[in-house]
């Protein structure tokens, strides 16, 4: 059958399965919107207020789903302002297709108004990218984009289509979609030489990441961990990937870690580690990360083993398919000595904070005792993000949804949108910084327009808490440029972006209207006023073994 390029864009994104796209609408991408007016019924639109919101929402919708998030924009800076947000999907491994225009084929790499070489400029950020110039080639391209960006290690795709293409007119057919994909898998002699080592272990610790979330394994890895009671620790990215409530699990692996995951794997035999990717604020000095340990590493992507922790013993594959195999090979273990000493310590090193004031902790705790755990946590950058991640307990995948590579501040609230999209059945909370809140707050009118009931945590200290911190602690308290003197009213802005506003500056304050936040219909901002030196602990110092992580006592005692 006949069909316009604008008319094939919509046929594959529904033969993919697509029900919702984030953008933003401009003149080469005109016909692109034409046609989508025309199947509004079939593939939602949502209308963000900034092109970023768009790729943030499309990446939040991916965490939270499994699925391709797609966003679109027009041309130049329309594409141009795609680009954080495609990087942070990259960084963080998550499937994304942005579909962006330009300008027609006989005006490319001329300066024509709002022309730019986008292919090109997220070629470093993407897994790939691609301009289409001819029409008969658009549908293959789309099917492509979407198969490279589910594919072994996810990751975002870039098209870019020229507006004579969208407007010409070729053959189509309609295809099919098969999603299986085939990946490496490991040597069956290397999975029981993994067997034996985890056999021999006296003290396993498994370490997991956001390649367990990615790869639906956290069955597998809870299993393995019951199997031969080895303790578990994750990296920020694996939140959820195995249960913050079991027994097993001694939190957070890093900078801003327990001091008991650190010192396991400090004194380990055997570091388990599944997908992973042994980040700067994950090993400290990586000469001296699991000084004292085996390593061994299972990555779908080949290239992360032994580029910045060297391993003893690699399995390249799909994660759940490799731990599928290699569980019937390991022996049940107890490691009574070794459980008996991570025990003592979680007991003398207890995650703590000031309860008689209003703290970011405290916000994070009475969240979780509110929801039960059982909410879909969207973050941005800093220190609330920190909290965030000690102090809520994820006990499933897709809940904790962060930008961990990038460390992109303004991620979070156009992340929750997009995953309230894809889960509207689901409690959704962004919780922001005031620094943070500020980089992207517009978005807070998008989910006003579409009567989005998310949930914006503002954890306001009045600084750059983060930066504060590390001006306080490394920089002899010269605060330069950290300071918000403006004392802006967020529960008045937000009442008039259209959502609801409050203010909390105690404990009570604060879970009244978070009560109040989950019976709304609505998007609803809480204000949370915390004192501006509150800091994140336990913390090493960047460079440092992260055994040395210090705490509030330790600052004390100094």
């Amino acid at each position: 059958m006949k069909k316009t390029g604008s008319e094939i864009v919509i046929e594959c994104l529904k033969e993919q399965g697509v029900d919702t796209v984030f953008g933003y609408p401009g003149g080469t991408i005109l016909n692109i919107y034409d046609a989508l007016y025309k199947h509004q019924h079939e593939i939602r639109h949502i209308l963000t207020s900034h092109e970023q919101g768009a790729s943030h929402a499309a990446d939040g919708y991916a965490r939270a789903t499994g699925k391709v998030g797609v966003c679109l924009a027009t041309s130049g800076p329309g594409s141009t302002n795609l680009v954080t947000g495609i990087a942070t999907a990259y960084m963080d491994s998550v499937p994304l297709v942005a579909i962006t225009c330009n300008v027609t084929v006989p005006l490319l790499g001329k300066d024509t108004f709002q022309e730019v070489d986008i292919a090109g400029i997220t070629m470093p950020i993407t897994k790939y990218s691609m301009i289409v110039k001819d029409v008969t080639k658009l549908a293959d391209s789309l099917r492509r984009a979407f198969d490279i960006a589910r594919s072994g290690r996810p990751g975002p795709v870039l098209i870019d289509i020229t507006k004579d293409v969208t407007a010409a007119v070729c053959d189509y057919r309609p295809k099919k979609i098969r999603r299986s994909v085939e990946v490496p898998q490991p040597a069956s002699a290397d999975i029981q030489r993994a067997a034996d080592m985890i056999n021999a272990a006296r003290r396993p610790v498994i370490f997991t990441g956001g390649g367990t979330i990615l790869s639906d394994a956290s069955e597998e890895v809870t299993a393995l961990a019951r199997r031969i009671s080895a303790p578990v620790c994750d990296s920020l990215m694996g939140k959820g990937g195995f249960p913050g409530t079991d027994d097993l699990y001694m939190g957070m692996l890093g900078m801003h870690g327990t001091k008991t995951s650190n010192m396991s794997v400090s004194k380990c035999d055997l570091l388990i580690a599944l997908g992973v990717r042994f980040s700067d604020r994950v090993t400290g000095n990586a000469a001296l990360f699991a000084k004292n340990a085996a390593i061994l590493q299972l990555d779908v992507d080949a290239a992360e083993v032994n580029k910045n922790v060297s391993v003893d013993l690699a399995l390249v594959g799909d994660l759940k398919q490799t731990l599928t195999a290699l569980l019937p090979l390991t022996e049940e273990r107890a490691h009574k000595t070794w459980n008996a000493e991570i025990n003592a310590y979680k007991k003398a090193h207890p995650l703590k904070y000031d309860m008689t004031t209003l703290t970011g902790p405290g916000v994070i705790s009475e969240i979780y005792k509110a929801t039960g755990g059982e909410a879909v946590i969207t973050t941005d950058v800093g220190q609330h993000q920190m909290w965030s991640a000690q102090y809520y307990r994820y006990t499933k995948p897709r809940t904790f949804l962060t930008s961990g590579g990038l460390g992109t501040m303004g991620f979070g609230l156009g992340a929750a949108i997009g995953a309230k999209t894809g889960c509207p059945d689901k409690i959704v909370i962004n919780i922001a910084g005031d620094g943070c809140f500020r980089m992207n707050m517009n978005e807070l009118i998008t989910a006003a327009r579409y009567k989005i009931p998310i949930i914006e945590i503002v954890i306001n200290n009045s600084v750059l808490g983060m930066v504060r911190q590390w001006q306080t602690l490394f920089y002899d308290k010269r605060y330069s440029n950290t300071t918000f003197t403006d004392n802006l009213d967020y529960a008045a802005l937000a009442d008039a972006m259209g959502a609801v506003g409050y203010r909390a500056e105690t404990p009570e304050e604060f879970r009244k209207a978070f009560a109040e936040a989950l019976k709304a219909d609505g998007p609803v901002l809480i204000d949370c006023r915390i004192a501006c030196d509150d800091m994140v602990f336990p913390m090493s110092a960047p460079g440092k073994p992260i055994e040395t992580a210090f705490d509030q006592d330790d600052m004390a005692d100094a």
